[in-house]
């Protein structure tokens, strides 16, 4: 069975990453205010991003994969932008290892 994981933007700019076996079906409902908190309470959202997968299992896993991502990685992907997202992954907390070393 197909699977997709999609991603929406909200009505406030956030984005919303899911996946589904009914891209068409899921997307509507999420502008009938049924399914999911987060679009629901951000109406309209808007479909923006799409992955196509041979199966449920593979799109959840990209799903949960984007769903830790912060917007600026996101955006990247929604945009295109591939080869950005290596470099976006990379830590920015100024307490990561890669800073305490070039402090020592």
């Amino acid at each position: 069975m197909e699977g997709y994981m999609y991603i929406q933007e909200c009505s406030d700019g956030s984005y919303y990453a899911e996946s589904t076996v009914d891209l068409e079906v899921r997307v509507a409902q999420h502008q009938e205010g049924k399914g999911a908190h987060h679009p629901k309470k951000r109406l309209p959202a808007i479909l923006v991003y799409v992955e196509e997968y041979g199966s449920i299992a593979k799109a959840f896993y990209k799903e949960k994969q984007v769903q830790g991502w912060r917007r600026e990685k996101r955006q990247a992907l929604i945009e295109g932008r591939l080869g950005d997202l290596s470099g976006l992954a990379e830590c920015k907390n100024k307490a990561h290892y890669k800073y305490f070393k070039e402090q020592a």
